[in-house]
């Protein structure tokens, strides 16, 4: 089953074939090489980086969403301030699909904590979407915006406004959330001596917005209700 944010944002994408194709995508993130069909982890646990952001359960589609609606924002801005146009629907299929083989890069460890997978060793995701989006025949213009979400990382920069505001998206939510999960395990470490395992987005910005309010002891606090909040889930 598709993730229920997920699809709503597809929803969005007027042309009937691109929501087709991108749909029909997010419902099998699958491809196969050499007669070899990999799927990877689940849309909806899976993590979307294994250390600098969304580095824990569900980071995938926290980052998915975010990226779409951030993306969304700085259409608004091209169309409102700028004056621009802009070709929604190659933004939002860009932004809902740039990241769709990350799953099948990663691996659940015995302890939990993630790793590469060996296909990992030979191709990154994005050189797998830009692939399997030929395959399925995704237009040429959609393809280019998820070849270049990396910006100057990428095979190929930026060279439309979609692929542009695609880039700044996923750039802005990974900066985002990277930065709050660095601050927060700093903080956690000042306040207690040691890092939470697997923090995720939610008590990451509770602990920074705990040190705004109430200083260290805020720190503390918080620290504390997020472990018993944890030792409830496991029993």
């Amino acid at each position: 089953m598709l993730n229920k944010k997920v699809r709503a944002l597809a929803d969005k994408i007027h042309d009937d074939t691109i929501r087709k194709k991108v749909l029909e995508l997010l419902e099998n993130p699958t491809f196969t090489i050499d007669g070899k069909t990999y799927s990877g982890l689940p849309l909806d646990v899976s993590p979307a980086g294994l250390s600098h952001h969304h580095c824990y359960p569900g980071g995938y589609i926290e980052h998915v969403v975010s990226t779409v609606h951030i993306a969304i924002a700085i259409c608004d801005l091209v169309e409102k301030v700028y004056h621009g146009k802009v070709n929604r629907d190659l933004v939002l299929a860009g932004a809902l699909v740039h990241d769709i083989f990350k799953p099948v890069t990663y691996t659940i460890n015995e302890n939990g904590s993630y790793g590469s997978t060996r296909l990992a060793d030979n191709l990154d995701h994005s050189s797998l979407v830009v692939c399997e989006l030929v395959r399925r025949g995704f237009p040429i213009e959609l393809i280019h915006v998820v070849a270049a979400h990396h910006g100057d990382y990428a095979p190929v920069r930026p060279r439309t406004v979609e692929a542009l505001i695609c880039h700044l998206a996923d750039l802005t939510d990974s900066r985002l959330n990277g930065g709050v999960l660095d601050a927060a395990a700093y903080l956690t470490r000042r306040a207690v001596g040691q890092e939470l395992p697997m923090l995720n987005s939610k008590e990451a910005f509770e602990i920074v917005y705990s040190k705004s309010v109430e200083g260290w002891e805020g720190v503390t606090k918080s620290v504390e209700k997020i472990r018993q909040k944890r030792k409830t889930r496991k029993t």
